[in-house]
């Protein structure tokens, strides 16, 4: 009967891409915002993403955010977070802090609407709302913010709960994308929590534990390991390297990406010539219906694959992970690099 499952859990992987992704499997690039009802019907509906392209053409921000004098000047007098990693990864697992052997989940950022609390002096430059998706959607963002980042930054598998619509304002971003149904691929485990904390005398980033302890579900696949430990990725994670190939999607300035809820996504960035890439998005709330309890249902099969290591899998966590992570998200707002000093933004 297990055999029977799992069999039937892998071939999910495959009909998902057929049947709602096409075939070959890929993912749409729209040449100009879709109508409400299209994106409602072709792309919410279905739990798609699409890539689009003439998205914001009319936005001030393309052309001034390009200028850091503009952005120095204009903000000025205003007061905004900064969040600090030592490499420029945030919510990324990292070693523990106390048993290098051992992992930890390191967070650095929180997505706390940081665009509209502390970016007022740049709203003019772009719109408070997606109009055709809040037509869509019936409400406006939940939240928006955001990122900025140079090319150390990177923000390892995760899913949100929100219908993400991302703009790429400079540079690019480089997406790694796996449908809700690759669940299993992911790894997900549970992680004790930590945070990276800036010492200003000595100018470095140490980890530590929250206290008290609280464990975090979160996923093991790195997609890039290092040539020398790519073998033994292999072989911890057989189900993610030997299966279906995420989808690869790069956002360059001005395009908009549609991330649909609970799609898993990795994601890596390209600066500008200035050094920096900037991106703004719009977390809108997703409908937890039937397809929220398929997906859960799903979470809840064991996988013998995904739970013969050393760690158990993290199974029936979704409540925790709502609850303390609903708001997880690409990247961390505004993330410094202490490797050279860069401003770094982990992305999403």
């Amino acid at each position: 009967m297990a055999e029977r499952i799992e069999s039937s859990v892998q071939n999910l992987w495959q009909e998902v891409r057929e049947l709602s992704l096409g075939t070959p499997p890929h993912i749409d690039h729209l040449p100009t915002p879709p109508t409400p009802l299209q994106f409602l019907r072709h792309y919410v509906t279905p739990n798609k993403p699409c890539l689009i392209s003439a998205a914001v053409p009319h936005w001030p921000a393309l052309s001034l955010w390009r200028s850091a004098t503009y952005l120095r000047t204009t903000l000025s007098t205003t007061s905004v977070s900064l969040h600090l990693t030592p490499t420029g990864k945030a919510d990324s697992l990292a070693p523990h802090p106390t048993s290098p052997s051992a992992l930890c989940f390191a967070s650095a950022h929180q997505q706390n609407d940081c665009f509209r609390s502390e970016y007022g002096a740049l709203a003019g430059d772009c719109e408070e709302h997606i109009p055709w998706a809040s037509e869509a959607l019936g409400c406006s963002p939940e939240a928006v913010n955001l990122w900025v980042g140079n090319h150390l930054s990177e923000t390892s598998f995760h899913k949100d709960h929100y219908e993400n619509l991302y703009v790429v304002i400079t540079g690019e971003k480089r997406f790694l994308l796996l449908p809700p149904t690759d669940v299993h691929r992911m790894y997900i485990r549970e992680y004790p929590a930590a945070q990276y904390c800036y010492h200003q005398d000595s100018g470095e980033c140490t980890l530590e534990l929250e206290d008290p302890i609280a464990c975090v579900p979160w996923c093991s696949v790195d997609p890039y390991p290092l040539p020398e430990e790519k073998q033994r990725e292999v072989e911890k994670f057989p189900l993610y390297f030997n299966g279906p190939k995420p989808f690869e999607v790069t956002v360059k300035a001005g395009e908009m990406l549609y991330l649909p809820s609970m799609w898993f996504h990795h994601v890596r960035q390209s600066p500008d010539e200035t050094g920096l890439t900037i991106a703004i998005n719009y977390w809108y709330d997703m409908q937890f219906d039937i397809k929220y309890a398929y997906f859960k249902f799903l979470q809840s099969i064991s996988h013998s694959l995904s739970n013969d290591l050393e760690w158990c899998e993290t199974r029936n966590v979704e409540s925790s992970f709502d609850r303390s992570f609903n708001n997880s998200g690409d990247e961390s707002d505004i993330i410094v690099s202490q490797a050279d000093g860069d401003t770094s933004n982990s992305e999403e």
